[in-house]
């Protein structure tokens, strides 16, 4: 390891420390100060402590009404500002919120809506909006993802084998569309249709001649693409509270299929095959072991360079904590990982993580997988919301090649 590598992780480790240390002295400072019983029937929820009740308690800023009195179906309103930094952004600074609810009197699952908004010091600036609601009386569940970037960025060409000397430099507009439609055929199970639309525009590329150029080029033709289909879904999902599961499973599956017919540059084929599992570990505690595969297979075509399958580039863009996004794309990804999940302070309001990833490009679906890629890392869990048991998520991941950096997200990764 260089001796600049070693000094930059040594100072991302100082400051993780530093805030470690004076929020588990906050927290401390607010338990010994709590002595009033709880006035409703759900103490466990009375009992845990969020970063609202840490500022109302320690520094008198007033963020909500009386603590002990939440109750109803919310919605349950969660905002935070983060300042951040990445390989692939540099310094960033996000507006970072999510939204919980429930939509029926049952309560059985809740409803979250995440908009968030990036800016960043190489001029990169995007905003995303993910909702995952349940309608449950008429058995429907909309899931949507919508998405504005103008994203200098890089990319390092495709397959397992690139490295940081690949680099290339590319400039576009992006659009992203993604809506379905999903009906309860039986209990916790649905399927449904959706559309999709990828649209690129303005895209440059500033980089001298290589392989990555070429296949660059091949793939992508022109100054924009577009990528536009329609999906069909098949969804399992039996998780109560989709922003920080503690038990149950979700499973995926979507085929799309973009046609010129409507507006794709050309005809292409995919299939994402998606599973996550949560545990308590062990069974008595709130300890979460979760469990996720993401894989994404080009069947039929070939789609533009900048919708191929790519680590960092899945729906919530969590996928390769170690690596910047764009790092591995090829045509299909295979992608598994697995995190575990702990209190740290008896209210709460601090937790841990550590985590390990494993990636694979393959150049056809049905190749045996020769080379693995492995990321890895540990993080720190912030509880902003502690009705919709929403943390701010700050991780730092390690990948090969000295690839690391901090990775943020309100709501867990997956």
């Amino acid at each position: 390891m260089n001796k600049h590598l070693y000094g930059l992780m040594k100072r991302d480790l100082i400051k993780i420390v530093a805030c470690f240390i004076l929020l588990i002295h906050l927290s401390e400072n607010y338990s010994m100060a709590q002595t009033v019983k709880p006035v409703t029937q759900d103490s466990t929820i009375i009992h845990q402590k969020d970063i609202v009740d840490v500022l109302q308690d320690n520094f008198k800023i007033h963020l909500r009404a009386d603590s002990t009195k939440q109750k109803g179906s919310g919605p349950y309103f969660s905002l935070m500002p983060v300042v951040g930094y990445s390989l692939q952004s540099g310094l960033t600074g996000a507006l970072v919120s999510n939204t919980s609810f429930y939509t029926d009197s049952n309560k059985s699952r809740f409803s979250d809506v995440l908009l968030n908004a990036y800016y960043s010091q190489y001029h990169q600036y995007w905003v995303i909006a993910n909702s995952n609601v349940f309608f449950e009386k008429i058995k429907l569940h909309l899931l949507g993802d919508t998405r504005y970037y103008n994203f200098p960025t890089q990319t390092y060409g495709l397959g397992n084998s690139t490295t940081l000397a690949d680099v290339l430099a590319i400039d576009y507009s992006y659009l992203r569309v993604y809506q379905i439609v999903l009906h309860e055929i039986k209990k916790n199970v649905f399927a449904g249709i959706g559309y999709n639309l990828d649209y690129h525009w303005d895209i440059e590329n500033n980089s001298l001649p290589g392989k990555a150029l070429d296949e660059f080029n091949k793939l992508e033709k022109g100054t924009q693409s577009t990528s536009s289909g329609l999906t069909l879904n098949m969804v399992f999902d039996d998780r109560k509270n989709s922003v920080n599961p503690e038990q149950g499973s979700f499973v995926n599956l979507q085929y799309r299929s973009n046609l010129t017919l409507l507006g794709s540059d050309k005809n292409w084929q995919s299939l994402i095959v998606e599973a996550r599992h949560y545990l308590n570990f062990p069974a008595s505690s709130h300890n979460v072991l979760a469990l996720w595969t993401y894989n994404n297979f080009t069947l039929k075509g070939t789609p533009p360079y900048l919708d191929l399958p790519s680590i960092g580039w899945d729906d919530y863009s969590n996928t390769g904590r170690g690596y910047v996004p764009g790092r591995y794309t090829g045509r299909n990804l295979v992608y598994m990982e697995s995190e575990y999940r702990f209190g740290i302070t008896q209210n709460g309001l601090l937790g841990g993580v550590v985590f390990g990833n494993a990636e694979s490009i393959l150049r056809n679906i049905s190749s045996n997988v020769h080379t693995i890629i492995p990321g890895g890392g540990f993080g720190l869990r912030i509880k902003v919301n502690k009705y919709s048991n929403t943390n701010v998520a700050i991780d730092y991941g390690f990948g090969v090649g000295g690839s690391h950096g901090f990775f943020f997200n309100l709501g867990e990764v997956f």
